[in-house]
């Protein structure tokens, strides 16, 4: 019965790997503005950090 459980151990990291590269190789609808948003507001964060550089 040990040796069926340790089977299992490589079945359900494979099952996972599918499982993420299934996921990660669907195309993600893109949020431009949000995305712009946060760019700004790095931007801006790091022009407080560091004034008068760039």
């Amino acid at each position: 019965m040990a040796a069926l459980a340790w089977l299992a151990v490589p079945l359900l990291t494979g099952l996972g790997a599918s499982a993420w590269a299934w996921y990660v190789s669907r195309p993600h609808p893109a949020d431009v503005w949000t995305d712009v948003r946060r760019h700004d507001r790095v931007r801006s964060a790091f022009g407080r950090i560091a004034p008068g550089r760039g």
